[in-house]
């Protein structure tokens, strides 16, 4: 077992920058010991040791059951006794250890439910039921951790049987204590009024029960909160307007207690009055007027703007049913518009604040939807949900206050910049309908005012003004952002110069805008998609361009400020895929500067965004750059991608290893240069395979190794090693399509003499698969692979030779394989180049195969026909893509996963590109087949084909 002592003092040495290196892979030493997390746990439950030591033990322990509690398939990773202990241990610590190591431990449990929960850990609901207590609010708050922690995975998911069946499971144990539990806490608060401590811990108590009420009824209304809608919306409505000042913060930033359980009570309401109308509706009256009167009272301090959001949330749910009739009438309006949506619009101190000294965080609230909770975003959402039921009436109430805005301005323009402020907020919040899109901003308009008058008469001349104050000039450019798709492409190309000029602006939020907003331009298109902005515009000014956007991104040069601002390297990364091969005298330059800046944050990979986009760009450079000079390419990069790979920064490994794939690709000739055979000799070591985000990524790259230098590989007694990892992939179906892409690889470029010995090994694995976890994915990966061998008859493979090493596996194997599976499902192959291929191995079977003339004769007849129906459709492989697909970064989960770069993907592969019009071949290679073999295919034709398929048969041979 792991030493308590050694791996609390290596824990200790983690926590210090000078020495957490050495640590960390100390550490990773000590993993590998029985019970090294039992270790861990002990640490986390001793008192003696220091805090920081407790919760890195607590971090480690969370991080090491993520990656080692079970495998892809759902089978346990560590040895029983070690499961069992852990699940034994881990309920009863979390409840009496402090909060932040509970969050840590619950996101352990989090992820052991993810596997286990229910059937494998059937006990938990009644081990955490039999802790609960009537008045202990410390262990109770740790129960319901470890609750929230295991039922908020219910949040997303989709309906299924099993989910219910979970659910069930839960409520029909976990539901009435949880009730008595709401009302034992009511009380303890009463109680507690003179006590501001155990007052504090109750409404911890109420703050988690709300998350787990909502938990609880995110897929379905339980039956017993339905039984007791009356009692349970009471304590709901009493919590939304209690108030003791023992709560209360001292600070305006800081939300306290009240805040976060009033916040959670407002989530709730969302989800009833969204899902469960019918049941709750009667409830609904006292808390629509409890929401109200506190947004027509609240201050402006920004500990309130959670609560402010949430109401304001709330109150845009209820205007989405029948009850929205409450706001159809103007003098309602105007008071909804006078004091809730306008003191929330308006831009206060804080936000000033922000945009001076945290710009970043200003942009990411303003941009990204992380500003749901921010007062300005959900005022919009309540006022466009208004203006959804009452267009007109809103729109003609709302215009008033825009125009007397914009009168003030224009009575002093330098004082009272703020109202234009507001007016332009408040003319985007009813111009725009429907949501935004990432690609083309807003879509649908309303049809009562005028977009581009606007624009002209309010918003231009901000955009050009060198004095206009820097939030406004912020407004105009965010403006075009938001409205970009109801611009037209000549206003658009007279505008695109004046964001490019807003770039040069010293003031950070103002340049970053401009540079989301050039990046946006880039990337429209017109209907004949063709780019609104012409080419060559941005080819000659693409040098200054992305000079000056580097220096942008390495002002300040540490690690952390470096990749801060993820929206500049995304424009780098769009100027670079729009300006394609007009890079080309550029180019070193350009990867120079992305080298020095790969150098730097290595150190401190600290934004995935950024270092994706960074990749990204990278990935543009490589497409259209190292085609005309490979080996300037490889040299330079070699160097920098080889020390992040030594240091093992888990981070970059999966973008560099798809990186070396596009270089080699991008230089098909010649055999591999030293410095390729010494990354090949550590991929096949196998050790890089464990990280699974590497998995796609190398076998991309091994599959590109072995198309240049197969002879060598053979030669130096390295084919071994790589069928070992392909043994390795093909066990586990999160990894067979990267184990056939790497056999397909193998097959077409290793002499078939040389494979020859391994052959009935590679089938076993495969067909053992095939029989105990065939996944439909598999299947059609095996069939094509069938066609990939079946079809090299001139590279000394063939069906006859694929037919004599199923032989060796068993008997006659070959045929229920080919009648059940490859036959019947050849049809459903759906990529162009395997529906070719599997063209040419019927073709070739017809033509050459012993095997079908005299061991499976049906079979000759029984290909005959598939083939002819695959010959309905002729399949064409698509030439190379040349469309880059813009992948959405938030949908793309980052993490140490993989993340594919569009740059440079992998260009389908044609196997037989000397094959031009798939039919044509057919028919001659049959009858060159016929000549060759003295006329025994036509022979075959007439005695094992029907009239009718032979009449189809006839079309392709004559």
């Amino acid at each position: 077992m792991a030493d308590i002592s050694t791996l609390s003092k290596l824990l200790e040495a983690s926590l210090d920058p000078r020495q957490n290196k050495q640590a960390e892979q100390a550490i990773s030493q000590e993993q590998v010991k029985p019970n090294f997390s039992l270790s861990l746990l002990q640490i986390v439950a001793t008192d003696s040791y220091p805090a920081t030591i407790r919760l890195a033990s607590a971090l480690y322990f969370k991080n090491f059951i993520k990656r080692n509690w079970v495998d892809e398939d759902g089978n346990y990773k560590l040895p029983q006794d070690e499961v069992v202990a852990i699940k034994r241990e881990l309920i009863g610590l979390m409840v009496s250890v402090p909060p932040t190591l509970q969050a840590q431990l619950g996101e352990a449990i989090s992820a052991i439910a993810d596997s286990d929960f229910w059937e494998r850990w059937d006990t938990l609901v009644d081990d955490l039921i039999s802790r609960l207590t009537p008045d202990n609010s410390v262990v109770n708050n740790g129960v319901l951790r470890v609750a929230h922690s295991i039922f908020k995975r219910w949040r997303p998911l989709f309906r299924s049987d099993d989910l219910f069946t979970e659910i069930n499971h839960v409520l029909s144990k976990f539901s009435t204590p949880f009730l008595t539990l709401l009302q034992n806490t009511d009380n303890l608060i009463t109680q507690s009024q003179g006590n501001p401590e155990a007052l504090k811990t109750a409404f911890t108590t109420l703050d988690l029960i709300m998350k787990l009420f909502y938990d609880l009824s995110c897929q379905d209304l339980p039956p017993v909160f339905e039984d007791n809608m009356p009692a349970i919306s009471s304590v709901l409505h009493k919590y939304l307007t209690y108030d003791n000042p023992a709560l209360h913060t001292s600070e305006d930033d800081e939300s306290g207690p009240q805040e976060y359980v009033r916040a959670g009570i407002f989530e709730a309401l969302m989800l009833y009055i969204q899902k469960y109308e019918d049941a709750f509706g009667a409830q609904l009256g006292p808390f629509i007027e409890t929401s109200w009167s506190f947004l027509m009272t609240v201050g402006l301090e920004t500990k309130y703007d959670i609560l402010v959001s949430k109401a304001l949330q709330f109150l845009t749910a209820v205007a989405s049913t029948q009850h929205a009739e409450n706001f159809n009438n103007q003098s309602v309006l105007v008071q909804v518009i006078e004091k809730v949506i306008l003191p929330n619009l308006t831009l206060r101190e804080a936000d000033e604040e922000l945009f001076e000294d945290e710009p970043i965080e200003f942009i990411r609230r303003d941009l990204e939807g992380s500003d749901n909770d921010t007062r300005r975003r959900a005022a919009t959402n309540f006022l466009r949900q208004l203006m959804s039921k009452f267009e007109g009436l809103v729109t003609s109430t709302s215009k008033t206050y825009i125009d007397h805005y914009l009168q003030n301005y224009a009575q002093d323009p330098a004082n009272n910049w703020k109202s234009k402020d507001t007016a332009v907020y408040l003319f985007t919040a009813i111009a725009a309908k429907g949501t935004a899109t990432a690609a083309q901003g807003v879509l649908s308009i309303n049809e009562n005012v005028n977009v581009l008058e606007f624009f002209q008469n309010n918003i231009a001349s901000d955009l050009q003004a060198a004095n206009a104050h820097p939030i406004l000039k912020v407004d105009a450019i965010k403006y075009l952002y938001v409205f970009r798709s109801q611009l037209s492409p000549d206003l658009w190309r007279a505008a695109f110069p004046l964001l490019v000029n807003n770039l040069a602006n010293d003031n950070y939020v103002i340049h970053t805008y401009a540079s989301i907003a050039v990046e946006r331009v880039l990337f429209m298109t017109d209907d004949k998609r063709q780019p609104i902005i012409p080419k060559a515009d941005v080819v000659g000014s693409s040098k200054d361009l992305l000079t000056h956007l580097f220096k942008l991104i390495t002002k300040d040069s540490a690690p952390e400020k470096i990749q801060e601002n993820e929206f500049l390297m995304k424009c780098v990364m769009r100027v670079l895929i729009f300006i394609r091969d007009g890079v080309l005298p550029i180019c070193e330059n350009i990867l120079m500067n992305f080298i020095a800046i790969i150098k730097v944050i290595r150190h401190n990979p600290s934004n995935p965004r950024f270092q994706y986009y960074l990749f990204e760009g990278l990935g543009a450079l490589i497409r259209f750059g190292a085609p005309s000079h490979p080996e300037a390419f490889e040299t330079k990069l070699y160097e920098p991608f080889a020390t992040c790979l030594s240091e093992n920064i888990e981070e970059f490994s999966p973008y560099i290893f798809q990186l070396f794939s596009a270089l080699l690709e991008a230089n098909p000739s010649g055999q591999l240069t030293d410095y390729y055979r010494s990354l090949f000799s550590i991929i096949i070591q196998g050790a890089v395979w464990d990280q699974r985000g590497n998995v796609p990524a190398l076998a991309r790259l091994l599959s590109a190794m072995i198309t240049r230098d197969a002879q060598r590989i053979v030669a130096d007694k390295q084919l071994e090693p790589i069928l070992g990892i392909f043994q390795k992939l093909i066990s586990t179906k999160a990894h067979e399509t990267h184990a056939f892409e790497l056999i397909d690889a193998v097959v077409t470029y290793v002499p078939a003499e040389a494979l020859q010995p391994y052959f009935v090994t590679i089938l076993q694995l495969m067909l053992t698969r095939l029989s105990n976890m065939k996944t439909e994915n598999f299947q059609q990966r095996f069939i094509a692979f069938y066609h990939l061998v079946s079809a090299r008859q001139d590279k000394g493979l063939g069906a006859d030779f694929y037919i004599s090493v199923t032989d060796q596996v068993q008997h006659d194997i070959f045929k229920p394989i080919y009648l059940t599976v490859i036959l019947p499902d050849t049809q459903k192959l759906a990529r162009p180049t395997d529906r070719k291929t599997a063209v040419v191995s019927f073709t070739k079977t017809l033509g050459e195969s012993q095997a079908f003339v005299d061991r499976y004769p049906k079979g000759w007849g029984l290909t005959t026909q598939r083939l002819l129906e695959l010959l309905v459709n002729p399949p064409v492989p698509s030439s190379a893509d040349d469309l880059i697909p813009d992948a959405d970064v938030d949908e793309v989960g980052f993490g140490v996963g993989f993340t594919q770069l569009n740059t440079c993907k992998k260009a389908p592969r044609d196997p037989f590109p000397e094959i031009a019009d798939v039919k044509a071949w057919v028919g001659q290679y049959l009858k060159d087949a016929n000549s060759r073999h003295g006329g025994k295919i036509v022979k075959l034709v007439q005695e094992r084909l029907s009239p009718d398929l032979q009449q189809a048969l006839s079309l392709y041979l004559n």
